[in-house]
């Protein structure tokens, strides 16, 4: 990374701090420290057929931009196939998931105000230690405003 003194900075290809979250992961490009909380930026990695649980952020809006495959996104009834180039905004207060289509699949996660850097960190955590149950991951979800609505699937912890 190079940063300047007017706190501009710049990541080249493959920098930032990478999330070790088992079955995915996640690198983050900007968070709150960095954007004076206005916004974070994580790049995620995930494998054919991962997903989330359906959840809802009750203070941050999430915006997701396809990098490479296909997600399949839920926003709130509604299914969307979304290809690479694939851009995806979901205010707070919205019921959203999404799954991974039949091949490995990269996005960008953006949050404003800047959010969920924590979540991914505690997750991880928990998962290094095998403590990520259901339980545990409503609580950690809890914590950064997210609210789980559905079901864990087999495969995200």
């Amino acid at each position: 990374m190079s940063e300047l003194a007017s706190g501009a900075f710049v990541f080249g290809p493959g920098e930032g701090r990478s999330i070790d979250l088992g079955n995915f992961a996640m690198v983050v490009k900007a968070s709150g420290d960095d954007t004076d909380s206005t916004y974070s930026l994580l790049e995620a990695s995930e494998p054919p057929g991962f997903g989330p649980p359906m959840h809802i952020h009750r203070a941050a809006n999430e915006a997701f931009y396809v990098l490479a495959g296909e997600y399949l996104v839920v926003l709130g009834d509604q299914e969307f196939r979304c290809h690479a180039g694939s851009f995806i905004y979901v205010p707070a207060g919205v019921t959203h998931g999404f799954r991974v289509g039949d091949i490995p699949s990269r996005k960008l996660n953006l949050y404003t105000p800047a959010a969920m850097v924590g979540y991914f960190d505690e997750l991880s955590a928990a998962i290094a230690i095998d403590s990520a149950d259901e339980a545990e991951l409503d609580a950690i979800a809890r914590r950064y405003g997210m609210e789980v609505v559905g079901s864990v699937p087999e495969g995200y912890l």
